[in-house]
């Protein structure tokens, strides 16, 4: 059932004083754009009838073939909280379209909505995502350009006063809140300037959209601090990264089928087999999880970040840990996956791993309740615990081959991704870094 209808939206904007719309959507590298219109020219959107520049955004098209339709999302319509008194701002998350009225190949959330559909046809009504997105807060300096200075010097769960993070924090809650999130955890995280905050589990596309929502608010709000917000997988060395671990479950008519009450560990045979599929092709859909040359930064070992394939009921070292809670909570906990990612497109590929797994009834290997970063190489390699990829390039040659996640993103996606990221990594690649002239510059 729809929330809104063209109605309920002309209505709200009239008695809330809503000036401008920003008609949003995400390109293929994650980043939010916005197509912001003046109210009078909300009928026509709401007729799917604004039209923008496709040529002009990351990963779409080229110039021969730029008009794009906005398909706004009325169940998406939201008042910025923050915006000012002379008149709000609102906003719709939307579908893009090819003036033919197809489904554009490219549009990040459209690529989503096909799996799903993968997934409905396989019996299934609901893909639930948790999400759990970190970041840091940094300060700003008289310009406004942000430093490497943190705000504080907090450790997890710390309270003020080592914590001055927390005013800007719980303004964020609060802003959150008053856009419909439930918040349900907010604390300080292992390192300094660095914060967490869940909200409660979603469909897998209002679950992305609360992602994109999310980063915007947070951005916003910590501006209003004087600090900067980043996202970033790792942005100082020597402390632990910035992830966005997914819980995952799958749904049918209401009931979590990854329970089994009867099963010795709670799990169904349906989550087994899900869990072996993310295992199989946790190597290859790296590259949509962590999609940046920083990264990989993260993915080392000893800073809880998992940079091996493996699961677990109760240790934090593996790249899938099983939480406790069962009944309707029991879900699958993917600890690799970063808060840079495309989330449209993270999800996907994690999704369609699973899928796979379910599909060809695949048979999860055993739990590994030991701390990995304590086995050497070759203990390792006796339990068969594989490494994710040391690097970007690494990343996208093996992402690259494997035809279940290229065929979840289409032909259109996976070739202007992995052509973006490839020119990202040449840049990174050939560009000289302080590290090397301290490192060589004397010595030599």
């Amino acid at each position: 059932m729809s929330k809104y209808t063209k109605e309920d939206i002309l209505r709200m904007v009239k008695e809330e004083n809503v000036r401008f719309i920003r008609l949003q959507f995400t390109d293929l590298l994650g980043v939010i754009k916005n197509v912001e219109i003046p109210i009078g020219q909300l009928e026509k959107a709401l007729e799917n009838k604004m039209m923008f520049d496709g040529s002009s955004i990351e990963g779409f098209v080229r110039i021969e073939e730029s008009d794009m339709n906005l398909y706004p999302d009325l169940d998406t319509f939201m008042i910025f909280p923050w915006t000012s008194e002379k008149g709000k701002v609102a906003r719709l998350i939307c579908d893009i379209y090819m003036p033919d009225g197809n489904p554009f190949d490219g549009d990040p959330r459209g690529i989503l909505k096909r799996v799903l559909k993968e997934m409905e046809e396989l019996g299934f009504s609901d893909f639930n995502i948790g999400p759990e997105p970190e970041f840091f807060l940094f300060k700003n300096d008289e310009k406004g350009e942000p430093t490497l200075e943190l705000n504080d010097k907090g450790g997890y769960f710390d309270l003020a006063p080592t914590d001055l993070g927390e005013n800007c924090r719980r303004d964020i809650v609060l802003e959150l809140e008053d856009m419909g999130f439930e918040i349900e955890a907010s604390h300080h995280e292992v390192a300094p300037g660095q914060h967490e905050i869940d909200f409660k589990y979603a469909d897998a596309v209002s679950t992305c959209d609360n992602i994109q929502t999310f980063k915007l608010a947070v951005k916003t709000i910590a501006r209003k601090h004087g600090l900067h917000a980043t996202f970033m997988a790792k942005p100082l060395f020597g402390v632990n990264g910035s992830g966005m671990h997914a819980n995952m479950s799958l749904f049918k008519d209401g009931e979590n089928v990854f329970y089994d009450e009867k099963s010795e560990t709670g799990l169904s045979e349906t989550a087994m087999h899900f869990l072996a599929g993310i295992l199989k092709h946790a190597q290859d859909f790296t590259a949509i999880t962590n999609p940046t040359v920083n990264s990989y930064k993260r993915l080392v070992p000893g800073y809880e970040a998992p940079c091996y394939v493996a699961w677990s009921m109760q240790n934090r070292s593996p790249l899938i840990r099983i939480p406790a809670s069962r009944g309707i909570s029991t879900r699958i906990e993917v600890r690799s996956v970063d808060p840079t990612a495309n989330p449209y497109l993270a999800m996907a590929v994690l999704l369609a791993a699973g899928l796979d797994g379910i599909k060809n009834k695949l048979n999860a290997p055993k739990p590994i309740d030991r701390n990995i970063y304590v086995m050497d190489k070759e203990e390792r390699e006796a339990e068969g615990i594989k490494d994710l990829p040391a690097t970007l390039k690494e990343a996208l040659t093996l992402f690259a081959k494997n035809e279940v996640l290229t065929k979840a993103l289409g032909a259109h996606a996976t070739e202007h991704f992995v052509e973006a990221k490839e020119i990202e990594w040449d840049m990174f690649r050939t560009q000289v870094h302080p590290w090397e002239r301290e490192q060589y510059m004397s010595m030599y």
